[in-house]
């Protein structure tokens, strides 16, 4: 079962307290910037991993500035679409509202989960930087710890996600082979404790690396690690020989 840190208290709570009982994830913005970019990935985390345990969710965004710039960036980061949170009202009897705030944003009624402020270096991480590496290097950093983006941060990501589209290409051509146990559970471990994401991309990163590993086994392991992730790492199935 997902747990989340409250914001409010700091305490881990059960994401979703009622089995399959209906949740509102809402988003609350002001504007684009990487700080409010870095609030909506974090919503579509929480939604898809509400999701992947079978507990059915109303995502909703809310602000005042820019949303439709907003949503136009979020769908170029891999981020699904959310309802209009002011028009949306609420009476649907959801068992548990989440709201994704930033640091210093708004503070509104009910459970929150914090994103803490994304700074920039000198070159402007929204303009001419492909969507998915900077999605990937917004998960490699703990959503509550400030981050800066700039060249090497970028690089890096960047340099990751390549190698690790290429793999995957790779690996589905040989026999498929299921996700092993013990990997499947590190995975849920990892994201159902407080959308731990930095532990879930070590988790890949040791996939890759583990001679013991079938091939087959690493592309369905990657695949369904990226139900959550959404960095679209089955992109170049096919394009390998």
């Amino acid at each position: 079962m997902l747990r989340i840190t409250d914001a409010r208290t700091g305490q881990l709570v059960d994401a979703a307290p009622t089995r399959r009982g209906l949740t509102r994830v809402e988003a609350h913005t002001d504007g684009l910037d990487p700080t409010n970019l870095r609030v909506l990935l974090v919503a579509d985390l929480l939604v898809r991993a509400l999701e992947l345990g079978g507990t059915p969710v109303w995502a909703l965004l809310t602000g005042e500035r820019q949303q439709a710039e907003l949503r136009a960036a979020g769908a170029a980061l891999g981020v699904r679409p959310f309802e209009e949170g002011r028009s949306s009202g609420t009476g649907l009897g959801e068992a548990q509202v989440l709201h994704v705030v930033s640091e210093g944003g708004e503070t509104p009624d009910g459970m929150r989960v914090g994103v803490a402020p994304v700074r920039r270096e000198a070159s402007d991480p929204l303009d001419g930087t492909d969507p998915a590496v900077l999605r990937l290097a917004l998960l490699a950093h703990p959503r509550n710890e400030t981050m800066t983006v700039g060249p090497a941060t970028l690089g890096d990501a960047g340099d990751t996600l390549g190698r690790w589209r290429r793999a995957v290409a790779a690996w589905a051509h040989r026999p498929s082979r299921p996700v092993p146990d013990p990997v499947r559970a590190d995975l849920r471990g990892a994201w159902e404790d407080d959308l731990d994401t930095v532990r879930v991309l070590s988790v890949l990163h040791a996939v890759e690396k583990d001679p013991d590993l079938a091939d087959g086994a690493r592309f369905e392991t990657y695949a369904y690690a990226d139900r959550l992730l959404g960095l679209d790492l089955t992109r170049d199935l096919g394009t390998l020989a």
